[in-house]
């Protein structure tokens, strides 16, 4: 679970970059962009995604929790470099929208930069990020039924971008933090979301 990206500010240039000079950009482009072999920055990226504008174009959450189901579902099995299948890698979004969202969140990046370290790295080694992967599918599942709820998607999104950064920093405070916010997506989903309706 090495990564090529070392903070967030650094993963949004990546996005950025990779999103000039062309119409829209693919799952392909970026998962090329951040990574073959990096698992944490990819779901670092498809979180973000998600919190960007982009994350408010109908499906876009929903491709994309599928996305980081598959993603966090290969760090269970122990992959050690990332398969997708060309129906997911081919799926494209607007570069100018998510060009757009990544300057908007840069000023956040700097200050979130700043507080990322090692620490408590008991949450972040060993099998901790088991435990992650698995919050992090349980998220990936969340994002579908949440996308009907404004905003909705945004609060899994975050959880699964703040897992990702701690995995990328071997932050266990930040860790926590995901696991935090991920408590507060199943409450949303829980209280919002009609199951009755559904079911």
């Amino acid at each position: 679970m090495s990564d090529n990206n070392s903070n967030l500010e650094d993963l949004l240039d990546e996005l950025s970059a990779a999103s000039e000079n062309t119409e829209e950009i693919s799952v392909v482009d970026i998962q090329d962009t951040v990574g073959h072999r990096s698992f944490a920055p990819l779901l670092a990226a498809f979180g973000l995604i998600v919190i960007t504008p982009v994350g408010g174009i109908p499906g876009v959450p929903t491709i994309f929790g599928i996305i980081v189901i598959l993603v966090a579902g290969q760090i269970l099995i122990g992959h050690r470099s990332l398969w997708l299948p060309a129906v997911i890698r081919n799926r494209s979004i607007p570069a100018g929208r998510l060009k757009a969202g990544t300057e908007r969140l840069r000023p956040i990046a700097r200050r979130v930069d700043v507080i990322f370290r090692p620490r408590l790295t008991l949450l972040t080694r060993g099998r901790a990020p088991y435990a992650i992967a698995l919050s992090c599918v349980l998220l990936g599942l969340m994002l579908p039924p949440l996308e009907f709820i404004p905003m909705g998607a945004a609060v899994p999104a975050m959880a699964i971008t703040v897992f990702a950064l701690a995995l990328m920093a071997n932050d266990g405070l930040m860790a926590m933090l995901g696991y935090g916010v991920c408590f507060v997506a199943v409450y949303l989903l829980v209280s919002v979301v009609p199951f009755d309706a559904v079911f």
